[in-house]
């Protein structure tokens, strides 16, 4: 596609010329060649002469402060708020994406707010945010931006989030990983003619991503399934991908089991069922996993913390409202001392499940602009 390249751009990292004349875009798997004015399939990354630029560096769809459950995060400093952003456009091309008026975007005018990274940071203190969260649509995309915001917030004692989809090569993978603390990552199926029919992408490159957070790196990671009734969520794939994590990542990794609702290009499918959900988690729990969650019902048993060893509920959530908080400030069970894997410290009380709108020219400031995502 050859489109002109409107507004700001910011020189791209990770890209090469190859022997035909064409630049390549080494960010992610899709390893997109392109001529002169055209851009990449994440419409964001473009060729403008003899480079690679981002186009969407310092711009972004809107602001909002989050509960950290809503990442969802459970084990990352629960009960503390989070800024969260993003941009436009995606590397992947679900059919059931849940955000496709921001991942899905071709219209620049969508982003709305314009900010620096160390306007971000300031954000997140002034706000009392504990972390920035890269959301909304893939931070892989924007990885130049999130790195920047991602050092700025550091600087400030600030942590940093990305939530995405994990469809990244190796080199870059090293480089924006090292600036990040915590990551939920989507693992949207486990069949590889899912993710073709479903994502336009592969399964692979994902798995390799998460084997690489949680073996090679300090960043603290979550997965999360959304589950779409007939397409992902028979008892042979949840036994699999459950399965999987817990021998290939180990049984302490948390696991979100999410509920689907009609959108996008995937209309004629229904709600996923609560039981849906609770069938999920009691097999990933029977395959050995410790800490299996249910999201976006009203679920307190598929939202709280259990103990592994004496089975004490810990953190008893509702959605993304913490109802009970009984973890030691070094993240400890109380009754039997058993350490809970995860980012835990003194708790001051939780955020609660408010959504709070910010625009970056005052921070606090409440806004009707900004979009109701996860």
């Amino acid at each position: 596609m050859t489109l002109a390249l409107e507004g700001e751009s910011h020189p791209a990292r990770w890209w090469h010329a190859a022997e035909d004349g064409r630049l390549q875009c080494d960010l992610c798997p899709r390893d997109c060649r392109l001529n002169d004015g055209q851009r990449g399939a994440c419409f964001v990354r473009a060729r403008t002469g003899d480079r690679m630029v981002l186009t969407t560096y310092g711009r972004s769809s809107g602001f909002c402060i989050d509960p950290i459950e809503k990442k969802p995060l459970n084990h990352f400093y629960p009960g503390t708020s989070v800024l969260s952003f993003g941009t436009a456009g995606c590397n992947l091309a679900c059919k059931f994406c849940q955000n496709w008026d921001i991942s899905k975007s071709r219209d620049m005018d969508r982003l709305m707010d314009r900010a620096s990274p160390e306007a971000i940071a300031d954000a997140a203190v002034h706000g009392g945010c504990r972390s920035v969260a890269y959301t909304y649509n893939d931070p892989v995309i924007f990885a130049e931006y999130a790195i920047d915001v991602a050092q700025a917030c550091r600087d400030r004692g600030v942590k940093s989030v990305a939530v995405t989809a994990g469809y990244m090569h190796a080199e870059p993978r090293r480089e924006f990983y090292a600036h990040m603390d915590a990551a939920n990552v989507d693992l949207k199926a486990f069949t590889e003619d899912f993710y073709v029919r479903q994502t336009g992408s592969h399964l692979a490159p994902v798995l390799d991503t998460l084997r690489y957070l949680v073996h090679e790196t300090d960043v603290w990671v979550e997965i999360t399934t959304l589950l779409i009734p007939g397409a992902n969520d028979s008892d042979a794939e949840l036994a699999a991908l459950s399965a999987w994590v817990a021998k290939d990542l180990g049984s302490h990794v948390p696991l979100h089991f999410t509920a689907f609702h009609p959108d996008y290009r995937m209309q004629d499918r229904p709600r996923t069922p609560a039981s849906t959900l609770t069938r999920a988690r009691d097999i990933a729990m029977a395959e050995g996993l410790r800490y299996v969650y249910t999201g976006n019902v009203h679920d307190a048993t598929g939202g709280t913390t259990f103990c592994p060893r004496c089975h004490e509920a810990l953190v008893t959530r509702d959605w993304h409202d913490i109802r009970a908080y009984h973890l030691t400030p070094g993240g400890h069970c109380p009754h039997c001392a058993t350490e809970i894997p995860g980012r835990f410290e003194r708790f001051r009380g939780a955020f609660g499940p408010r959504r709070i709108p910010v625009r970056l020219s005052s921070p606090m400031a409440a806004s009707p602009a900004g979009p109701e995502r996860t």
